[in-house]
């Protein structure tokens, strides 16, 4: 199975319990990036010549080490930052690459992989971000070109999301600047409603490989050490469950496994 990522550390936060998971159970995992993640936070220690790029790449190895990946690809494109970013439009972007040739690029490692699963992401990338909307088109469209028989996307519950917010107001641990419902960077709000979708994983038994992923992405400080830094249970209750969308499978919620082997020969 083929897992499709938009950055260095995405991986981490948003699938690396399905991808330990799947390790784990003798499925052979590939992760692929759309972009190399050179707009991403610059640490003070880089060496004389080394990139964010450079240190990105570093931390993207550890981090497959640490899940079990058998394989990380590079589509090759530039960051392009977030909504509204002048980057947006730089060439070389992700945001800007051809629908096709990008795709065409995904493709063919969807055919050297024989991939029988890929996964991406939902149609606004979970927040607006161009290069996560760019995954989803991207991966869409290469699983058509390759002939993938299923599809995922990741996204995150939007409904779970606003039952946690408001516990931890509750509890006076959330700020009352935010609201899960706001519009993001594209006017939509945050990630999919609990009508639609159709899987909840537990991952709870993969919490540590999580934690390692993430740690592995040690420049981007701001929001790893945000993440890392959250006492255990809020960590649990957070990132215990991961959540997608399975285009064109009846409505319902399954709290479930995408992998088990009714469904691989469904």
């Amino acid at each position: 199975m083929v897992f499709v990522h938009a950055h260095p550390d995405d991986e981490a936060s948003q699938t690396s319990g399905s991808m330990a998971r799947a390790v784990e159970e003798g499925h052979r995992v590939v992760l692929v990036y759309g972009t190399n993640g050179d707009l991403g936070e610059a640490p003070d220690d880089l060496a004389d010549g080394e990139t964010v790029a450079d240190r990105r790449r570093a931390e993207a190895a550890r981090s497959a080490e640490a899940i079990g990946t058998s394989r990380v690809v590079w589509l090759g494109y530039a960051d392009s930052g977030m909504a509204g970013w002048p980057q947006n439009e730089r060439p070389g972007s992700f945001a800007r690459a051809d629908l096709q040739e990008a795709a065409g690029r995904l493709a063919d490692v969807l055919r050297e992989e024989a991939a029988e699963v890929v996964v991406g992401y939902d149609w606004h990338g979970g927040y607006g971000h161009p290069d996560h909307v760019k995954v989803h088109q991207v991966t869409h469209r290469a699983a058509e070109l390759a002939g993938t028989p299923r599809l995922l996307e990741s996204t995150m519950n939007r409904d779970l999301v606003r039952a946690q917010f408001v516990a931890a107001q509750a509890a006076g641990v959330a700020s009352d600047d935010w609201d899960p419902d706001a519009a993001m960077g594209d006017g939509n709000p945050l990630g999919t409603p609990e009508a639609e979708l159709h899987w909840a994983c537990s991952v709870t038994d993969y919490l540590p490989v999580k934690r390692a992923a993430l740690a592995a992405h040690a420049s981007q400080v701001s929001d790893v050490q945000m993440m890392l830094g959250m006492p255990e249970e809020v960590f649990a209750a957070f990132f215990g469950t991961e959540h997608y969308r399975e285009p064109g499978r009846p409505p319902g919620l399954v709290r479930g496994w995408f992998l088990d082997p009714a469904e691989l020969g469904r």
